[in-house]
């Protein structure tokens, strides 16, 4: 499964960006790319902490994606929702 995201831009955010970033598609990719990479982390370090702690495991997949994908998460959309952190306009 894969997965496609859009994202507009009003021109006030579009200039922001550019502001910031000579390329935004690349930026914002980049961006996703580096947060993927992190969450990947967090959750094989977790899942490897919980599998050394099980006495009914005897081994661990040398592959950081097979042991991520046979992780069992708590997805964002499961967790309580955060606070508001819209700034005012």
């Amino acid at each position: 499964m894969a997965m496609t995201i859009t994202i507009n831009l009003t021109d006030l955010e579009e200039k922001c960006i550019k502001y910031v970033a000579a390329d935004p598609q690349e930026f914002i990719s980049n961006l996703v790319d580096s947060r993927v990479f992190a969450a990947k982390q967090e959750i094989y370090s977790a899942e490897v902490k919980r599998m050394t702690a099980d006495p009914d495991i005897t081994s661990i997949p040398a592959d950081v994606d097979a042991v991520v994908t046979a992780a069992v998460v708590t997805l964002a959309s499961e967790n309580p929702p955060l606070p508001d952190v819209t700034p005012p306009e």
